[in-house]
């Protein structure tokens, strides 16, 4: 996910120099034509054609991207009333320009930077929305996730930073950037399991109302095949057939329709797991140290694979168990288990992985 970190920001006192602080918010000229905050509201028609002008050459010659362009205004506490003068300023530099090269440079300067202004207003409209309430993160969330974009993570991250002295209010930013971004992925992974809950069910209705228990299954093998067979169906599949078989109202007909749809399915499903895994988890339930060494010889011994209703034989090399073992272990020693699929995830218990280490000891020294 997209962490909110905040670093202190040094800030210079000249857009000659950088250009990201305090030079933006409130902009006046030093005696030696550098540009420094000033705090005065009333700025003379004068000086603000000369900061504009500053500003025309720090937006294009010392901070020319649109990046650079962000966190200026982000960390200007005066663009709301420099903005106007500015772009007023580029129209007319461009209206006097005779190199048509600069002319367009002016222009085209003035339009990306207000579609960036307008940009960071509609962000920091919904900052204050959430300033305002923030325990209403989650029905704000739900009401206007297309506006929680990675843009907006980015310009939160900003403003924090620019209250670089202010370490109280920093914080309060960056603490609320963060419940913003649970409230995201909550809503996220909510809506994505009724997403495919809804699919499953329309998947299981074509199936079960199939013209034979033959079809039925050709469907679930044609689906698993496209990679459309998922855990969500499967666990449908699985509660229907759960059902059925407590209970004393179906026919016995209807409960071996669903006990070979069952087979079916999660047959398919298991053999989509890697097929590393599925031999480790074979292999980690062998007690017997001679007789997982048997094993493990056999699934380093080439051959045909096959992949039945009850049996599975599989192969590998020793190099491909010892990699998926190490990923496994890895993960589990340095915390992160986001890097395994999640086939992979149910291994990462305190007990497993001693053994996988046992294993992974004894692939190292017979087999590789």
């Amino acid at each position: 996910g997209f962490v909110l970190r905040c670093e202190k920001v040094k800030l210079r006192s000249s857009f000659r120099a950088a250009g990201l602080g305090n030079t933006t918010t409130a902009l006046t000229e030093t005696k030696d034509g550098a540009v420094k905050e000033n705090n005065s509201e009333q700025l003379d028609d004068q000086k603000m054609v000369r900061i504009c002008d500053k500003l025309i050459q720090v937006f294009m010659v010392d901070k020319p991207t649109p990046t650079d362009w962000r966190r200026l205004l982000t960390f200007s506490k005066e663009w709301d009333n420099i903005g106007p003068h500015f772009y007023k300023r580029c129209e007319d530099r461009a209206d006097s320009e005779s190199d048509p090269g600069m002319k367009h440079k002016l222009l085209r300067l003035s339009r990306k930077l207000k579609e960036i202004d307008v940009d960071l207003q509609r962000q920091n409209e919904l900052l204050d929305t959430i300033r305002k309430s923030p325990s209403e993160v989650g029905e704000i969330v739900a009401r206007r996730r297309k506006d929680f974009t990675k843009e907006f993570f980015v310009h939160l991250h900003t403003v924090a930073e620019s209250y670089y002295d202010n370490p109280t209010e920093q914080n309060a930013i960056t603490k609320l950037g963060n419940i913003c971004l649970a409230a995201v992925e909550s809503y996220d992974t909510t809506t994505e399991s009724l997403e495919a809950l809804n699919a499953a069910e329309l998947k299981f209705q074509d199936i079960i109302n199939s013209p034979s228990v033959d079809a039925a299954c050709r469907k679930i093998d044609n689906l698993a095949e496209k990679n459309q067979l998922d855990s969500a169906l499967v666990l449908m599949i699985t509660k229907a057939w759960s059902a059925a078989k407590e209970s004393n109202m179906m026919k016995d007909e209807a409960k071996d329709v669903l006990y070979h749809l069952y087979k079916t399915a999660s047959g398919n499903l298991q053999r989509l797991v890697p097929k590393e895994i599925r031999i480790l988890k074979y292999l980690l339930t062998i007690e017997d140290p001679e007789e997982r060494m048997s094993a493990l010889n056999d699934a380093f011994t080439p051959g045909d694979e096959l992949e039945g209703m009850d049996v599975d034989c599989l192969y590998t090399t020793p190099v491909q168990l010892h990699t998926w073992i190490r990923s496994v272990v890895d993960a589990y020693h340095f915390s992160r288990e986001g890097t395994l699929i999640k086939e992979a995830k149910d291994l990462m218990s305190p007990t497993i992985i001693k053994k996988l280490e046992d294993l992974k000891k004894t692939i190292q020294d017979n087999f590789m």
